[in-house]
């Protein structure tokens, strides 16, 4: 970290939201080609049912983002979204087969992080972190997410492995060749880590190495705290 101390933030607002949407920007971007435009279109509809968490570092520049997406009237994005090219498959009914309550599910729809070698691994993890109990903290037992192939890779060598959804595979997706519809009860995704990796799940579960990131000191988030503007000046 070479001394540069971070914070984990639920719930962004200000110059701390506009931070987080120019993190996302920039790795998306970079890394999908997405833009403002492809943003709009894809996350508009669910404005209304988003949130955020950010890391921010000392000059209050974001190094890691994730948006999520609760559960509301335009329901869950990834279940929705594998009715389309190349899945074809219906998210209600792939939902069912899983065991998937989408009314106690979030929806990660993106994580970007920045490749800064002094905070990028620390900042992956206290993201994850954050997903976790904040989801835990809010009364959600699952997640879905469509997640390009080489995130997921990175996500199995913490001891993290989310099951396909049921239908589907892996194909083309908003600028990834190779992405695939994922979606995991907490309880038992993180209990096999708490088996098989068991420092990772110190790390991303408990939070036990997290040291130099101050943490949110409620996890529940506000009512009413949605970023009606989740939109403006992404570019995934």
């Amino acid at each position: 970290m070479n001394g540069t101390p971070l914070r984990l933030v639920l719930d962004p607002e200000g110059d701390d939201l506009e931070a987080a949407l120019a993190c996302e920007a920039e790795v998306f971007l970079h890394t999908f080609g997405n833009t403002a435009e492809d943003f709009e279109r894809e996350y508009g509809p669910y404005a209304d049912a988003t949130g955020f968490m950010t890391v921010l570092d000392e000059s209050g520049e974001a190094v890691a983002t994730s948006r999520f997406i609760v559960p509301g009237p335009a329901g869950l994005k990834t279940l929705n979204d594998v009715a389309r090219a190349p899945w074809f498959t219906d998210g209600a009914r792939s939902a069912r087969a899983a065991g998937i309550d989408p009314e106690r599910t979030w929806d990660v729809a993106t994580i970007a992080v920045r490749r800064a070698p002094e905070v990028t691994t620390l900042a992956s993890a206290a993201l994850y972190h954050g997903i976790v109990t904040a989801a835990r903290a809010n009364g959600m037992e699952s997640v879905v997410m469509i997640m390009d192939a080489r995130a997921r890779r990175l996500l199995s060598a913490s001891g993290l492995h989310p099951n396909v959804l049921p239908g589907t595979g892996e194909g083309e997706y908003l600028g990834s060749d190779r992405s695939i519809p994922l979606w995991a009860n907490l309880n038992r995704l993180f209990d096999q880590q708490r088996r098989t990796e068991p420092d990772a799940y110190r790390l991303i579960y408990q939070g036990v190495g997290l040291d130099g990131i101050t943490l949110p000191v409620d996890w529940v988030r506000r009512p009413g705290a949605v970023a009606a503007a989740s939109t403006r000046r992404a570019s995934r």
